[in-house]
């Protein structure tokens, strides 16, 4: 067989194309060894195509667990799950990739870089080789110019500027980039289909379909049928053949909410999809495959379920490769003047009314309470709000019953929680350090405030 630089050498229009893509070009054999590098790669990863030949391809762009077993790139424990290996190993192996995300750590004149790249391969076959051409886009910098123009206090629809939101927002994009099973815990109303519908969306199935199914409000004879489909006759009114959601979802996302009112015998149905992507619907002989990343939701301690024996341990372990849990509304109080405002915006848009502000006092009634139904159950009392009042401002006695029999605090003015720095700072940041309007935007009065500034001054570095 002629080298490859030989061949493109020979083909001027060929060279020249592949000089010009605007993204890093390499070409490697069945054993994943370098044959060609294009301009754009070498510039890329500060590498001389000449001296990386026969190399694979880690070691050829310096990654750093390229070199942690002797035997080289792709023997370490941490390369079973590279995107660039394994994207590699599957066009060699004849199948078309189009594209895909993979994180690379490279070791640059004695530092690592943590690189985000966009991966794409697809094999052909040259003088009887098996060879496959890879083109590396490295994302890092557009990643990072993103999240500098996202606002930080929403993501994806999910709204939140506490530091467990933060957190979550981080956590969502990350989790988005690899292609695992994951399981959201949480309580109820805090938004678990929203994180899953973000995770979707922000993720390389972002163009295919997100099928929610709610485990627990569907009987457990039709679960199976919802699930899996079922064929004409399989039961009393099947009266045509019917796809289930795994089909439905196929190439994109299965969002299962509340899995753990899973019956056993469901439970080992939905092991086997996970494990082989295979199942057959109801009644039907025929064994179909299917291609869904399931993301699990439950509003109960699902480990603990599995102690108790109502929960498969295998399945549990299955599904909760990225474990997330959501905050209660409770435990982010400094959110709440957000949401309501996000809701009383929204609500006032869609009802046709004019703009509604809410009172002081109500802001506090509503940062002292409890809130069991979370961002669900503000979202409702905002609407009852809205509906009750009759002039521009909400008051106190336009809000829930359940807000206005906190022990005398119907018309409070005192401190309506707790201050904590972090977030004061982002109220006075957000304010332009207005302590006034920071004040009202935490629910407190600006005496509070005030005598909250005097003991802590770091709040306002």
């Amino acid at each position: 067989m002629k080298p490859i630089g030989k061949l493109l050498n020979q083909k001027g229009f060929l060279k020249s194309l592949f000089e010009s893509i605007p993204c890093g070009v390499l070409i490697i054999d069945g054993d994943r060894r370098v044959l060609a590098v294009n301009n754009v790669l070498e510039r890329t990863f500060g590498i001389s195509g000449a001296e990386v030949m026969d190399q694979r391809g880690g070691e050829a762009l310096g990654c750093v667990n390229a070199f942690k077993n002797p035997k080289g790139c792709g023997f370490a424990e941490e390369c079973i799950t590279c995107g660039v290996r394994n994207t590699a190993l599957e066009a060699l192996a004849g199948n078309q990739i189009h594209r895909k995300k993979a994180k690379i750590q490279l070791s640059v004149d004695g530092k690592t870089n943590d690189l985000q790249l966009l991966v794409s391969a697809a094999p052909f076959d040259h003088e009887g080789k098996r060879l496959a051409v890879i083109i590396l886009e490295n994302m890092t910098e557009l990643n990072t110019l993103r999240r500098r123009l996202k606002t930080d206090q929403s993501f994806a629809g999910i709204i939140g500027r506490d530091v467990k939101m933060q957190e979550l927002f981080d956590t969502i994009r990350e989790v988005a980039e690899v292609d695992v099973p994951v399981l959201i815990q949480g309580e109820s109303g805090t938004g678990k289909e929203l994180v899953a519908a973000a995770i979707h969306n922000e993720g390389l199935r972002a163009n295919k379909s997100f099928v929610p199914v709610n485990c627990g409000a569907l009987p457990e004879g039709l679960l199976a049928s919802e699930l899996f489909g079922h064929v004409k006759g399989s039961f009393t009114g099947a009266l045509r053949d019917k796809k289930g959601r795994f089909e439905l979802a196929h190439g994109g996302t299965l969002f299962l909410d509340e899995v753990v009112d899973f019956p056993k015998e469901m439970q080992a149905k939905l092991l086997r999809v996970l494990q082989e992507g295979t199942f057959e619907r109801v009644g039907d002989e025929k064994t179909k495959s299917v291609d869904v990343r399931i993301i699990s939701a439950a509003n109960r301690d699902l480990k603990k379920e599995v102690e108790k024996g109502n929960f498969r341990e295998d399945l549990y372990y299955r599904i909760k490769v990225v474990p997330i849990d959501l905050p209660p509304l409770r435990d982010r109080k400094n959110d709440i003047p957000l949401l309501v405002d996000h809701f009383l915006k929204r609500i006032v848009k869609n009802s046709g009314k004019d703009s509604i502000d809410i009172s002081h006092e109500s802001m506090v009634l509503m940062m002292n309470y409890h809130w069991p139904g979370n961002i669900r159950e503000l979202e409702n009392a905002i609407q009852f709000a809205i509906v009750k009042c009759r002039g521009s401002e909400i008051l106190p006695r336009d809000l829930p019953i359940e807000l206005k029999d906190l022990t005398g605090m119907s018309h409070s003015r005192g401190p309506s929680k707790k201050l904590d720095i972090d977030s004061v700072k982002s109220a006075l940041k957000q304010t332009g350090g207005n302590k006034a309007k920071a004040a009202r935007l935490l629910g407190v009065g600006r005496a509070t405030l005030y005598r909250f500034l005097a003991d802590y001054p770091e709040a306002m570095q």
